[in-house]
């Protein structure tokens, strides 16, 4: 079980959506954005999975602030190598089908992408990114400023303030004690627990509502089946990982065995060269194959323990001795 209270994915699937439980939602808006926030409803996203059995494990939410602003939270469990684009071109959909065909340009809505993520997105050391447009002079190095009257027309201080921001939570990446209101809202979200110490906003209210206690039986069931989805998914993704490195092993050291080769053909030593190389094509694929599959057996075991299986069941799963497991 992942931690004692309800993942924020779910939640967003079944109990985020209640207005009665908005402040879980502004709480963790507030900490992320850096000022109060207050949902005004949510609105249609066409993007969300209702399917509990989606393999795919994605679920998002859109809302509307006090502001008229437009929120995009995303929650992605399966790695995606062009989600990049996918976060443009999301945003892209929402400030053109919000707004009307006739409408000035001064109607565009300000749009935030929040991107909560469970597989490594890019390189990079942090947890939290944050992406925003400004205007930068390539001879002065300035950025664009707004002029006065447009500060008092669109209500802001810069140009960036126009335009959509981008949040990206790697919260599979945060393995450390939280420090700030933001660590401690990505501590729950990849663990499922909340510090003891924790204040940040709209935690309180996800130790008063998202209480894994407070689910029916049937609720539990299909919650427990939605764990076990998404151990598959990042089971298959790992295995995927670990038959490459092998794939590649494979080839490296045909590669190195044909250059091998080529130098034997020069030292004319061409039976026992043969032989060799066939040998130690064998020896080497057999030695790749057994340490991928090691490697699989030890992530396997790695995503299992963060949800925190016991170390008996993921003994049995995987064939690793418990000592094996507790030095993961």
């Amino acid at each position: 079980m992942a931690g004692n209270y309800i993942r924020f994915d779910w939640a967003m699937k079944r109990l985020l959506r209640n207005k009665a439980n908005f402040s879980v939602l502004e709480g963790f808006l507030t900490t992320l954005l850096g000022e109060k926030i207050t949902i005004q409803k949510l609105l249609e996203s066409e993007s969300n999975q209702e399917d509990e059995f989606d393999k795919y494990n994605r679920v998002d939410m859109l809302a509307e602030n006090s502001k008229g602003e437009l929120i995009l939270i995303e929650v992605q469990n399966n790695n995606e190598y062009a989600y990049f684009q996918r976060m443009l071109f999301g945003v892209s959909k929402l400030v053109t089908e919000y707004i009307n065909r006739g409408e000035g340009y001064e109607n565009v809505r300000k749009v935030y992408s929040v991107n909560i993520v469970y597989f490594s997105l890019g390189s990079g050391k942090d947890t939290v990114y944050h992406g925003k447009t400004e205007f930068r002079g390539i001879h002065e190095g300035d950025v664009l400023e707004l002029t006065p009257f447009q500060r008092q027309t669109f209500k802001v201080d810069t140009v960036s303030q126009l335009y959509p921001e981008y949040y990206i939570l790697k919260v599979n990446d945060f393995n450390q004690v939280a420090k700030s209101p933001l660590e401690e809202w990505i501590y729950y979200l990849n663990t499922g627990d909340i510090p003891a110490d924790a204040t940040a906003p709209g935690l309180e209210e996800v130790r008063e509502r998202l209480k894994l206690d407070r689910m029916s039986k049937d609720e539990l069931k299909a919650y427990y089946r939605h764990l076990d989805n998404i151990v598959i998914l990042r089971d298959n993704i790992f295995t995927e990982r670990a038959e490459g490195r092998a794939e590649g092993r494979a080839e490296g050291l045909e590669e190195g065995r044909a250059e091998g080769r080529a130098e034997g053909l020069e030292e004319g030593r061409a039976e026992g060269r043969a032989k060799g190389l066939e040998e130690g094509r064998a020896q080497g694929l057999e030695k790749g194959r057994a340490e991928g599959a090691e490697e699989a057996k030890k992530e396997i075991a790695r995503t299992m323990k963060s949800l925190h299986v016991p170390a008996d069941v993921i003994a049995r799963s995987t064939g690793l001795s418990e000592e094996e497991i507790r030095t993961l």
